[in-house]
């Protein structure tokens, strides 16, 4: 479907189609395995991974993209709605627009990280739409990492740990090896596990930094076990 450019789609017409797709889709069975797996802390309409990525493309074909001057309210009428798979077309329809998010953005994703919080959705807000932000705009990734890393939130502190996951050769090392050690003696697992999964995945970038680093660093087990994976699989460690 073809929109003259500019031509905003009233907000209701583009999540009505949306909320009518996935009830005619709904399954009560797996909508109940599936709100146990996630500690029952959300709603399900029951509408598993791959058919839920059918679903979402056949309705962007039909609807196509929003203007992002909408996208803020879209997404948090997303959040608001009580069935989980709206909160992940929402992170999936970010994802999509991350190339045209601006700085102003940055309190959008930062609202969504800290409502509704969990991993399913805050780990891909971190790696695609923050990273993807924070990387365009180096002022953004400074005013916001300042409040962030020092925040009682710890998704907003994974989010810190876990934004570079992407970046490869361009990561700030040093921002991350910095950002790991402030939160070294966490009690808190999401934070630990954030630690050991952004280090495994610099080590495909400098695998030697990384097994340095760990010897040297006083990490929780679990991140270190998590750090040390890929190489232990690639056989570049002992034991």
């Amino acid at each position: 479907m073809t929109r003259p450019q500019g031509f905003p789609k009233p907000l209701g017409s583009y999540l009505t189609p949306l909320t009518r797709l996935f009830a005619e889709n709904a399954d009560p069975e797996n909508a109940v395995a599936m709100k146990k797996y996630m500690r029952d802390l959300f709603e399900f309409h029951g509408i598993k991974s791959p058919e839920r990525r059918v679903l979402t493309r056949q309705f962007l074909q039909e609807q196509g993209l929003p203007e992002i001057e909408q996208i803020e309210a879209i997404v948090k009428q997303l959040w608001q709605l009580p069935e989980r798979e709206y909160q992940y077309f929402g992170v999936g329809l970010l994802e999509r627009m991350r190339k045209r998010l601006q700085p102003d953005h940055a309190a959008l994703l930062e609202y969504l990280i800290t409502t509704k919080s969990w991993w399913d959705t805050v780990d891909g807000l971190a790696s695609h739409s923050v990273g993807g932000l924070f990387a365009r705009y180096p002022e953004t990734r400074q005013r916001y990492l300042a409040r962030w890393r020092a925040s009682d939130n710890f998704w907003l502190r994974r989010t810190t740990l876990l934004f570079q996951l992407g970046y490869k050769g361009n990561t700030d090392v040093q921002l991350l090896f910095d950002l790991i050690a402030e939160n070294l003696g966490s009690s808190e697992f999401f934070i630990n596990k954030a630690i050991g999964w952004a280090l495994r995945e610099y080590s495909k970038t400098d695998p030697a930094a990384v097994q340095q680093f760990v010897a040297g660093t006083p990490l929780e087990p679990l991140s270190e076990r998590e750090a040390l994976k890929w190489m232990r699989g690639k056989g570049m460690l002992d034991g």
